[in-house]
């Protein structure tokens, strides 16, 4: 495949790692959580957390508003979204959209408005991230970029603003910069911390991602941004490895969020946990319970197809993933159905994903995000590996995240070079070295780097690793894990036990 484009390198920032444990907390509100889950009671605002009563007979439909009270209603859907946006919190697709419609109003009437500016460039970024719009993007650097030049660089709504668009755009020494400057500005101010978690992560600076967590969670914030501070927890305590940690914060936000849309945004990050080990069917409950909420919330849509195919329900898994394609055309999601085309040996349906992910990508390019880590994961598999090795080599260089270890790692194993490709992939699964996440693909990538440099015992703990994290993790590689120990046999009675 022809390259799609080039991308310069930047300074490298090690890693880092620091111990530490949360307390776990939320026991009781997890288990009636996942009671809940478990009888479909997702509906409203917030999930029924007790038994469910009999439906009384449904009283005759209210008299339609009148203009007033419309008037009313949407004056408080804009005031809701507006509060969202600015701090940080998940907002209904349709309410973005109404809010950027009277913030473009307001800054062409008035054009020295530097809140107004900084608002409307937070909500593009916020849209574009709901919807896979990412020419909102561009739309969003300039209004922030407005902002910041109307009034100075303590500017924090637009300093933060600019780290999320960063963020979003896979730029994370930007992030982190604009992250800083914002936090330096204002360090009580919450919703800084996590656009900041974000960029360390992905520069691969762990021990500063954890540090700016314990700063957040130390932070007095208020019952209306509780949740989201427990989500952002969450996530961070997944990438450590602490699973039940990660599951109890986010189910608590998941109960604790105060609209439908924020609440969707929780139970698909469970969601995602759950499948992450294997647990399809919890998985595709929480999806589900999120689309209920929000059907506008795409992860779910891709999540819900992921799951399907896992438990072999592979025309609704299809179905699910075309519907999560037509509602939010991302190349991450048309790799997957490509791939899961390819497991089923359906070549022509899958080359049409594969040529629809290029397409994407170009797009994405031209609005300034940085896909070269997907472009590289795609080329190493389906493309050319050499220049899978070239992009990712780069990308490594100027943020060393955990996901580019283990994407240059295996590009250098199909490229022939085990010996520098085991470096990367023990970057990514060793927990001394990167961030702790326990990842099926990652542990996959290592066994089979080590099954062809012969290092039987290693490569047989690995793979069985990864079955035993999530055994559906990809409808390609399971397959392929499961060849390879077969070729490994049953552990010698005197090979070592795993430290």
């Amino acid at each position: 495949m022809c390259a799609l484009d080039n991308r310069q390198s930047g300074p490298t920032t090690s890693l880092l790692v620091e111990p530490g444990r949360p307390r776990r907390r939320g026991r009781v509100l997890r288990r009636l959580l996942v009671v809940a889950l478990a009888g479909g009671a997702a509906a409203g605002g917030v999930l029924m957390l007790w038994p469910h009563e009999p439906e009384p007979r449904r009283a005759a439909p209210p008299p339609a508003a009148g203009p007033g009270a419309q008037a009313r209603a949407r004056a408080g859907a804009l005031a809701a979204a507006q509060t969202a946006v600015v701090n940080g919190l998940p907002a209904a697709l349709p309410d973005l959209t109404t809010l950027i419609g009277a913030h473009e109003s307001r800054v062409r009437a008035q054009p020295r408005d530097a809140r107004a500016w900084a608002v409307l460039g937070a909500a593009y970024v916020e849209r574009a991230r709901r919807s896979a719009g990412t020419a909102d993007y561009p739309r969003a650097e300039r209004a922030l970029q407005t902002s910041l030049q109307l009034t100075g660089k303590g500017n924090t709504e637009a300093l933060g603003g600019l780290a999320a668009l960063a963020n979003a755009r896979r730029d994370f020494p930007t992030a982190k910069r604009f992250g800083e400057e914002a936090l330096k500005a204002a360090p009580k101010r919450w919703s800084t911390y996590p656009a900041l978690i974000d960029a360390y992560n992905g520069l691969g600076d762990y021990k500063a991602a954890r540090a700016a967590l314990d700063k957040l969670m130390a932070l007095k914030v208020g019952p209306a941004v509780k949740p989201a501070v427990m989500a952002r927890a969450s996530a961070v305590y997944r990438d450590r490895g602490w699973r039940e940690d990660a599951v109890a914060q986010v189910t608590d936000a998941a109960a604790a969020a105060s609209s439908p849309a924020e609440q969707a945004a929780y139970l698909t990050q469970a969601g995602q946990l759950a499948w992450e080990r294997g647990e399809r069917d919890d998985a595709l409950r929480h999806f589900k319970a999120a689309l209920r909420l929000d059907p506008d919330q795409s992860a779910a849509r891709a999540g819900q197809a992921r799951a399907l195919a896992s438990l072999g329900r592979t025309q609704e898994a299809l179905t699910a993933y075309q519907g999560a394609l037509a509602h939010r055309p991302t190349p991450q999601v048309a790799l997957e159905l490509a791939e899961l085309y390819e497991s089923l040996g359906m070549g022509q349906q899958a080359e049409a994903q594969y040529a629809l992910l290029r397409t994407q990508v170009r797009r994405e390019l031209d609005d300034g995000v940085d896909d070269e880590l997907l472009i590289g994961q795609y080329e190493a598999d389906h493309g050319d590996a050499e220049e899978a090795v070239q992009r990712l080599t780069a990308e490594w260089e100027r943020q060393p995240g955990i996901e580019v270890a283990d994407a240059l790692g295996w590009a250098l194993h199909r490229a022939d070079d085990d010996e520098e490709a085991l470096r990367y992939a023990s970057v990514a699964t060793d927990s001394a070295k990167g961030g702790g996440v326990r990842s099926a693909l990652y542990a996959f990538h290592r066994g089979m780097i080590e099954h062809d440099l012969e290092l039987d015992a290693p490569a047989r703990r690995h793979l069985q690793d990864a079955l035993r994290i999530n055994p559906f993790f990809s409808p390609l590689r399971v397959p392929a894990a499961r060849a390879a120990l077969a070729t490994l046999g049953d552990q010698p009675p005197d090979e070592e036990a795993p430290q």
